[in-house]
């Protein structure tokens, strides 16, 4: 009993129609079953008729056809249709948070000037790049989030796509003049301050400059690193000539001197799983994105939305089916001609009368 109630609200929890009421006249269904359109005979005895399975088997298969026919013209008329699902499916990818510079240098080339013929300044390499990185991992959630003078969260965690792709669209606008990091890495951590999920965790910073980071804002990030554990890149879009964040400096190596590679060594000291990509053309920015797209695949689970299915159609396409499988049988129906009379001869009438 128990099973069986499962069952039955398994199916109204998965099916559905639109107008309940129309559903009473289910009942019609039953009609073919005690009537027929076919022409009945009589026959003398049974014994007459010989066995035959395959007529047996048409007679059902018509009784069925109109019994179906009606079942699916009633529950297409009632706007039978499956109800939007969520299934829980197993894959790899990753909680991911994309960070970008918004600064007026990523409307640079990586010569360090305004980008001329058919050169893209750093924002509209990483946006090209950065979408097809996306689109190979369908799986990901993904939020996204800036920083220029202040930070400016642009999308939470989401596993639609779609709006994941307009916000990288929009990361080549014009930007600011300033690069407050700290602050826009402490906004990337706070993504994940709710989110429960036991997969792993990523934050890829795409800058190409770096500026000092407050103490206090220093401070945060160590707190907001060992609260939240994450895997954290940076891809640096180094602009040629500039100095390197790996290479110690021939003179003053010192935060205001070189704060790009005081960054790198204040993200070395979180204790989080940190690497560094430097990145001097396009083609290096998609070598970098491709060993991190290696780097994050791990198993995940993830919900998938299927979508209403709306099955009118499909049921009057059945209903219209058995009808016109009734209508053949219909019409290839035959009748019988009613016996007729034969008359006997006059030449053998007359000497049955002479002999009467």
């Amino acid at each position: 009993m128990n099973g069986a109630s499962a069952i039955l609200d398994g199916l109204t929890q998965d099916w559905g129609v639109d107008h309940p009421l129309v559903l009473a006249l289910l009942a019609l269904a039953l009609l073919p079953l005690l009537a027929t359109p076919f022409v009945r005979r009589g026959i003398p005895s049974a014994a007459l008729v010989p066995v035959d399975p395959f007529s047996r088997a048409v007679a059902v298969a018509l009784r069925l056809a109109g019994c179906l026919a009606i079942l699916a013209l009633v529950l297409g008329l009632a706007g039978l249709h499956r109800r939007e699902q969520s299934v829980e499916r197993e894959g790899t990818g990753a909680h991911l948070v994309l960070l970008f510079d918004r600064s007026s240098s990523m409307d640079n080339s990586f010569a360090d000037r305004a980008p001329t013929g058919d050169q893209e300044s750093k924002s509209a390499a990483a946006k090209r790049l950065l979408a097809e990185f996306v689109a190979r991992r369908p799986h990901d959630r993904i939020g996204v989030a800036a920083f220029s003078t202040s930070p400016m969260p642009v999308l939470p965690l989401t596993d639609h796509h779609e709006v994941v792709d307009a916000a990288i669209d929009a990361i080549d606008r014009p930007g600011l003049a300033f690069t407050d990091v700290g602050r826009g890495l402490a906004l990337a951590f706070s993504y994940f301050a709710d989110d429960t999920d036991e997969t792993s965790r990523a934050v890829l910073l795409v800058s190409d400059g770096a500026a000092l980071i407050d103490r206090r804002v220093q401070d945060a990030l160590r707190d907001a690193a060992a609260r939240t554990p994450v895997h954290l890149y940076w891809l640096f879009l180094r602009s040629r000539g500039s100095p390197g964040i790996f290479e110690v400096p021939p003179g003053e190596d010192t935060p205001q001197a070189n704060p790009e590679r005081h960054l790198h060594l204040f993200l070395q000291g979180l204790g989080l799983p940190y690497r560094a990509f430097e990145a001097t053309s396009p083609q290096a920015v998609a070598d970098a994105i491709a060993e991190i797209d290696r780097q994050e695949t791990r198993p995940i689970r993830y919900v998938e939305r299927v979508p209403r299915q709306d099955l009118a159609r499909p049921a009057f396409a059945v209903a219209g089916f058995a009808v016109a499988l009734l209508l053949a049988a219909k019409l290839a129906e035959r009748r019988l001609a009613p016996a007729r009379r034969t008359r006997a001869p006059a030449a053998e009438a007359a000497p049955a009368r002479r002999a009467a």
